[in-house]
């Protein structure tokens, strides 16, 4: 529990600690760096945008972290991050993204970018779909203060990355969507049993 917030989660199953994944979520809410640190127990890389590695004392641990930044306004900057990600993935570290690129003003899901799906099939890794729900409502956007409630973190299953390549990548992104948007919806419906 943080600052009055309980995290459920469901789906561990589908986590190996040996083994580099690329997991994708939805973008609530900054909570949702904070659920996923505590959640998720592996060692893993944010792959985020520049901007954030410019915030002062933030930037700098995300730096020493080994986290990837990547720049969205230079292409071919933002593919040598890509292919620093995917090698930091084959020695065996896992990669967070939240495909979105940035927080939802509701908890509708914004349309995706492609940037860690290309990742996904330079590292021929599997997507991880991770639904997260209730962070809006703990720290909406625009928020400072955090408020009591629940969150739910539901990890799915691994989505393979073989049967892709560049060509098909809207595929592989329709399919990651479809995941995460049903697992949403399916929270929303349960959401007043807790």
């Amino acid at each position: 529990m943080v600052s009055g917030v309980k995290i459920h989660v469901e789906g561990y199953h589908h986590v190996r600690h040996d083994y580099g994944f690329i997991f994708m979520a939805n973008h609530q809410s900054m909570f949702d760096i904070l659920a996923l640190l505590a959640c998720l127990p592996i060692r893993f890389r944010w792959l985020a945008k520049k901007e954030l590695f410019q915030i002062p004392l933030f930037g700098h641990a995300l730096t020493r972290g080994g986290h990837v930044a990547i720049d969205r306004s230079d292409r071919k900057s933002a593919y040598q991050s890509l292919l620093d990600a995917a090698g930091r993935i084959a020695t065996g570290a896992s990669v967070i993204i939240f495909p979105e690129g940035s927080r939802s003003s509701d908890d509708r899901l914004n349309p995706f970018k492609p940037g860690g799906f290309y990742l996904a099939l330079l590292a021929k890794r599997p997507i991880v779909p991770v639904a997260i729900y209730g962070t809006h409502q703990v720290l909406p956007k625009g928020s400072i203060r955090v408020k009591p409630g629940h969150v739910i973190v539901r990890i799915s299953r691994p989505i393979s990355t073989d049967r892709f390549e560049r060509k098909t990548k809207h595929l592989l992104m329709e399919e990651v969507r479809g995941v995460i948007e049903n697992e949403l919806t399916r929270m929303k419906t349960n959401w007043t049993r807790l």
